[in-house]
């Protein structure tokens, strides 16, 4: 039976190096005392916060969005491939 055993993979644990727990938690105390004491703004909602997350969390998005290169239409697709089927239909039946 030990033969056969499968032994889980050891969990994934990644630790910061470099961050400073206890100052991050104090900026974000102070930052909300001033809002309730109404020193900054409230927060507001908006989904172009949530949109511009997906693309920076992505490489391949963010560079096509550097290069600025549109991707191809559907529309554009379609006519090529309806060409290539017209041009393998025309050369079976030897119309070309």
């Amino acid at each position: 039976m030990g033969m056969f055993a499968m032994r889980k993979p050891r969990g994934f644990h990644h630790s910061y190096i470099y961050v400073d727990e206890r100052k991050e938690k104090l900026a974000k105390m102070e930052e909300d005392a001033k809002r309730e004491l109404g020193m900054l703004p409230e927060k507001e909602f908006s989904p172009e916060d949530i949109r511009g997350k997906f693309i920076e969390g992505t490489t391949h998005l963010k560079r096509r969005k550097e290069s600025g290169r549109r991707p191809v239409h559907l529309g554009v697709i379609l006519v090529v491939v309806a060409l290539l089927i017209y041009l393998w239909y025309a050369i079976t039946n030897g119309i070309i």
